[in-house]
């Protein structure tokens, strides 16, 4: 199993194809995290992450097993496409169903002590110039969001989070570039500074 863990993606998506369940249980443990993160900071809401969560891997699955997933060597990429799409499918019957939930985020991925060094002034300014940012993002219009995240919290190219979002690189570039333009607008509006001691 230790050499397992030290496998390629494709080489685990080939063996699990070959009926090697552990060989999905890595899988599911390298992206589990990552994954379910960027579900919840979009969703907002423990319980529908969940589903959303749960929904991926069960359609990641029964693609897996259909021979549906074509080896790029992004099958983080890959579920994180799947996922997009489950929770543009949740929001449009939402919208349908006119309800919209507007729970707050339990989880704080800005708020990460590995992110610190210095004394506790230093500390306790930095907290709050992230929680800061951390505002600034959330007021920003979704698909904006949705890029800064997936740019900064989850390290995808501007290539994968076109393919995901199913956008042309520059349009992806050109979100980025407004979130930017958003935050330091609405920064200075607030009177906030972003910078980290």
């Amino acid at each position: 199993m230790d050499n397992m863990n030290l496998m390629a993606d494709d080489m685990l998506v080939s063996l699990y194809s070959d009926g090697n369940v552990k060989a999905f249980d890595i899988l599911l443990n390298r992206y589990k995290d990552k994954l379910y993160a960027y579900i919840n900071f979009i969703v907002r809401n423990r319980d529908i992450s969940d589903d959303i969560f749960q929904e991926t891997f069960v359609k990641a699955i029964v693609t897996l097993q259909r021979g549906g997933y074509s080896s790029s060597g992004k099958f983080g990429a890959w579920l994180t496409r799947i996922a997009h799409n489950l929770i543009i499918d949740r929001f449009r019957q939402e919208r349908n169903d006119n309800t919209v939930s507007n729970d707050s985020s339990e989880y704080d991925l800005l708020n990460d002590a590995r992110l610190f060094e210095g004394g506790i002034e230093d500390d306790i300014v930095n907290e709050q110039t992230l929680k800061d940012v951390r505002r600034l993002v959330e007021m920003l219009p979704d698909n904006q969001r949705e890029v800064v995240f997936m740019r900064y919290y989850q390290d995808l190219s501007f290539k994968e989070i076109a393919d995901i979002t199913g956008v042309s690189i520059n349009t992806a570039l050109g979100r980025m570039r407004y979130a930017l333009i958003n935050i330091r607008k609405m920064a200075a509006e607030k009177r906030i500074s972003l910078t980290i001691i």
